[in-house]
């Protein structure tokens, strides 16, 4: 008689609910720390504020059984609530907290639905695909919605109207080379990420914190004073275009070193 192997199922996750309802929040954070990513090359708000910020929504949208898509739609919600309140009110003090207190809360939203997705597991192809969606139309539109706010209000001279025209263009880029580092490193089979207990240096993300998004997100304090956001904000975006300058000579080199592998190459460069 013929042997028959039975082949076994692959084990089931746990449902998230039934792990949810049995532990209390100090346990999901907790559980939480030690399936975070690491911090290597983060700025420091990034690092010290949002991250923490977006541990304890990841916690309580877990335990809310809320899905990592269910956190994406609420962190786009709030960010592009700012970007309407930019593009459709006049500068004042009240718009400028509004749309910082809007932002914040969308980038830390945005820290929380990756967090969600390693509370359940792991996260899904279409889930990072919605998250990179997500965050291409804030970094295409954010910079725009400060364009047309300054324009149609008139309060800036027009040589102004340059700085978030050349701001898009380089978080466009910067965003696109990140996403694209990624990948290619994927691809050969190289892997960046630093593990959770891993110290990254403290330094390096003060020096780069003029590149954060969370700084950005907070400079909008200042809209109401135009002349004093509009300084902070040229700053901002010349120290950004600054790092991304100095940043694609490094990626290059970089890139310039990595391979893919043998299965992948055999159509040769195109």
């Amino acid at each position: 008689m013929t042997e028959v192997t039975k082949v076994s199922e692959p084990a089931q996750q746990p449902d998230p609910r039934t792990v949810a309802a049995s532990e209390s929040y100090r346990e999901t954070l907790a559980r939480l720390g030690g399936v975070q990513k690491g911090a290597r090359g983060a700025p420091a708000y990034s690092r010290f504020v949002n991250r923490r910020a977006g541990r304890l929504l990841a916690a309580a949208c877990y335990r809310a059984g809320l899905t990592p898509n269910a956190v994406t739609a609420i962190s786009a919600v709030w960010t592009f609530s700012a970007i309407a309140v930019l593009a459709l009110l006049p500068p004042s003090w009240w718009v400028g907290l509004l749309v910082a207190f809007l932002l914040l809360v969308g980038y830390a939203f945005d820290s929380a639905d990756g967090q969600v997705a390693r509370l359940r597991g792991g996260g899904t192809i279409a889930g990072e695909w919605l998250d990179h969606l997500i965050d291409s139309i804030k970094v295409a539109s954010l910079h725009l919605a400060v364009l047309v706010g300054l324009y149609r209000f008139d309060v800036v001279p027009d040589v102004w109207l340059l700085v978030p025209l050349v701001y898009s263009a380089v978080w466009s880029v910067l965003f696109f080379a990140m996403i694209l580092n990624d990948q290619l490193r994927r691809q050969a089979g190289v892997t960046m990420r630093a593990t959770a207990g891993e110290r990254a240096p403290v330094l390096r993300s003060l020096i780069v914190a003029p590149t954060d998004y969370g700084v950005l997100c907070l400079s909008f304090a200042l809209y109401g004073a135009t002349t004093l956001f509009m300084g902070v904000y040229t700053a901002l975006c010349l120290a950004t275009a600054g790092y991304l300058a100095l940043a694609v000579r490094s990626w290059f080199r970089e890139m310039t070193g990595l391979r893919r592998p043998p299965s992948q190459a055999r159509g040769g460069e195109a």
